[in-house]
């Protein structure tokens, strides 16, 4: 098969990320239990730790990733969405390889010809599930989440990190037994299918708890979220480790090329982190990483402190508050929710506390985008609307502009490019553009940004 037809092949399956499901319903792991049966259970043979939240999962994985390939171990990586090809959520860390090439934000992802025998050896399973009538079709994410576990299998990973793609309980991703299990921070989001409120999402992400044997480590929550948790750990007979209180976090400094800080988990001190990702939720999401990490290390496995502090230093995980350019200054943030706006706009004020806002914002249809713009207006100068290709991107309606950034100058440019070259011909040294809203805008501008630096 060409790369063409491998695309075309995975686009005939019902992509819930291109348009939105029914219901909660239209999930189930019955279908993602018999593909993987019937190609000898590989979930059930590698070790995983498996990740879910509302913000900062895929920063929490990637940490956990870079830490364990420092320490010396082959990992499997698997992350969603994807910002410009679908193969960046299928990765292989490598200790032999280094990650020292700051182009290659996504070192180790599968390559075209192993995602060409991926398809040709899995189809005729894929097919013995789509004519079981009672489990229905499998989705374009359940076959790309058997695909990461089959391929990790095959390739002899040490570990697999998981990053959940919606909720938990119903997600494909949940037919591991993960070693160790994370929560990063909960917060109404996919309200439409998760629940309306945090309680709801919470009881669904607190679903990938399911051993006594499993370890738990949760990022700080709002305190409904982690009284479900704590209800979810009693039930199960197992404990969470809490960030913020068996582990904690001193923030030492940040500025625009990076932070540093200290963090104190049950059994070590780990002094003078530092990461190139920005904003004070990343030392949480490192501690997210890192106290799941020791607890690995107490069922016996090996990684050297120095180790751990060269994973968290070369972790890369781009469109999260990434400068993207320098002259002019450009921010991509994939923030989508209001929390994780009030996040962003928390560390903007933060690192470049006497910079003008230029905002080039685009949004998905079922997000808050009240909500999102309500945080957003506390810091931006000039807005600048868009809308990414993604079939669900929203369309600003003009007379929304006044309404939601009142007092501001407004325009709408649906184009992203259109909308980025109109940015950077408004940007001096005195200002910066920030594109945010959704990762499929960031995904857009980055490659726009990137192609044009490559010229």
């Amino acid at each position: 098969m060409t790369l063409l037809e491998v695309k075309q092949y995975l686009d005939s399956f019902i992509n819930y990320e291109l348009k939105h499901p029914q219901g909660p319903l239209s999930f189930q792991l019955d279908r993602v239990e018999k593909f993987l049966g019937l190609i000898g259970n590989p979930h059930k043979k590698i070790k995983c730790l498996h990740v879910a939240g509302t913000k900062g999962k895929g920063s929490t994985c990637a940490f956990i990733a870079y830490m364990l390939q420092s320490a010396g171990y082959r990992v499997g990586l698997y992350t969603s969405p994807h910002l410009n090809d679908f193969k960046e959520r299928i990765r292989i860390l490598n200790p032999q390889v280094s990650n020292q090439n700051e182009q290659d934000v996504f070192s180790g992802k599968i390559t075209d010809a192993g995602i060409n025998r991926l398809i040709e050896s899995l189809a005729p399973f894929i097919e013995q599930v789509h004519v079981d009538q009672r489990l229905g079709p499998l989705t374009f994410f359940e076959v790309l989440t058997v695909m990461a576990i089959y391929y990790f299998y095959q390739t002899q990973v040490d570990f697999a990190v998981l990053e959940t793609g919606l909720g938990g309980r119903l997600d494909a991703t949940n037919v591991v037994d993960s070693l160790v299990c994370g929560l990063t921070p909960i917060s109404l989001d996919h309200t439409q299918l998760l629940g309306k409120t945090v309680e709801e999402i919470a009881e669904e992400k607190a679903a990938i708890i399911k051993s006594k044997k499993q370890i738990v480590v949760v990022a700080p929550q709002p305190l409904a979220a982690r009284e479900i948790i704590n209800k979810r750990c009693q039930q199960i007979q197992t404990k969470a480790i809490f960030v913020g209180e068996d582990i904690r976090c001193e923030f030492i400094s940040q500025d625009s090329k990076g932070q540093r800080f200290n963090i104190r988990c049950i059994h070590r001190e780990y002094k003078n982190l530092e990461t190139s990702l920005l904003g004070r939720h990343q030392m949480m999401n490192t501690a997210v990483a890192l106290s799941m990490l020791e607890s690995l290390q107490q069922q016996g496995f090996d990684m050297e402190p120095e180790a751990i502090q060269q994973g968290i230093a070369q972790t890369r995980w781009p469109g999260r508050f990434e400068i993207i350019s320098q002259n002019p200054l450009i921010i991509l943030d994939g923030a989508h929710n209001p929390a994780s706006c009030r996040v962003l706009t928390d560390t903007v004020k933060e690192i470049f506390p006497n910079k003008k806002i230029i905002l080039v914002l685009g949004i998905s249809d079922d997000k808050d985008k009240i909500g999102i713009c309500h945080q957003l207006n506390t810091i931006v100068h000039q807005v600048i609307l868009t809308k990414s290709k993604h079939p669900r991107a929203y369309e600003f309606k003009n007379d929304e502009l006044k309404d939601l950034f009142p007092a501001k100058n407004s325009s709408s440019i649906p184009d992203v490019q259109e909308a980025i070259e109109f940015a950077r011909d408004k940007v001096d040294p005195q200002s910066l553009v920030l594109v945010t809203g959704s990762l499929f805008v960031v995904g857009e501008a980055r490659e726009i940004l990137i192609k044009r630096t490559a010229y």
